[in-house]
C-alpha cells in the first residue's frame, strides 16, 4: 500500500510572529491563565499585528489552547479578596527562546483582568520601573495599587531593609509621586 508524504514544515511556527512573540504569548498564557480573547486583549498592546486567529494557533501548537481543568485532589485555595479595579499585581516570568532567555514582565489589574506586559532582555530595577511609569497611561482607569513579590527588581532585599544600607528604591519613589501604595508580598 503506497502512502502519502506528509507535507508542509517539520517544525510548524508562526508566519506571523516572530520566535520571542510567540514566547511571549505563551509565557503570558501559562502565567495569566487568561482566556484566549483576554490574552488577545492584553498582548496587542506589545505585539500590535497579533490576530485572534495567530492567537490561537500559536496556543495549538504550544499544545495550551485550553486552560487544564484545575479540579484535582488538592486543596481548594480560597478566591482572591475583592478589590476595586485599578488594584494591579506586577510580575516576571523568564521564557526560553531558541536564541536565549527573556523575560517577561506583566502587570494584570486583579478585578478587570486587564494586562500591561514588556518583554525585555533583563529582568532588573529598571526594567520594572520602566513598566511601572508606562502603566498609568497603557490603562484604562486609575491605578490605585500595586502589588509585587519581594524580588530584587521591585524592592530592596529583606537584608537591607531598614537598615543603614537601605536607601530610596526607584520604584517606591514613582509609586509615590503617583499617589500608587504599594505593598510587597512574600510568596513562599
Amino acid at each position: 500500500m503506497a502512502e502519502d508524504l506528509q507535507t508542509g514544515p517539520s517544525e510548524p511556527r508562526s508566519t506571523m510572529l516572530t520566535e520571542a512573540e510567540e514566547a511571549m504569548v505563551v509565557a503570558f498564557r501559562r502565567h495569566a491563565l487568561l482566556p484566549p480573547d483576554d490574552c488577545l486583549y492584553a498582548l496587542q498592546s506589545s505585539i500590535p499585528h497579533l490576530t485572534r486567529s495567530a492567537l490561537h494557533r500559536c496556543l495549538q501548537r504550544h499544545g495550551i489552547s485550553r486552560l487544564p481543568d484545575l479540579e484535582d485532589d488538592r486543596p481548594r485555595r480560597s478566591k482572591f479578596k475583592l478589590y476595586p479595579t485599578g488594584f494591579f499585581h506586577i510580575d516576571s516570568a523568564e521564557v526560553q527562546t531558541a536564541e536565549g532567555k527573556l523575560y517577561l514582565f506583566v502587570g494584570i489589574d486583579r478585578p478587570s483582568k486587564f494586562a500591561v506586559t514588556q518583554l525585555v532582555d533583563k529582568a532588573d530595577r529598571q526594567t520594572a520601573w520602566e513598566l511601572l511609569q508606562h502603566m498609568p497611561e497603557a490603562v484604562p482607569c486609575r491605578v490605585h495599587t500595586i502589588l509585587t513579590d519581594n524580588g530584587i527588581q521591585f524592592a530592596e532585599q529583606p537584608w537591607n531593609r531598614n537598615t543603614i544600607y537601605s536607601r530610596p528604591m526607584r520604584f517606591d519613589m514613582i509609586c509615590e509621586a503617583n499617589g500608587i501604595e504599594y505593598a510587597h508580598h512574600s510568596f513562599q
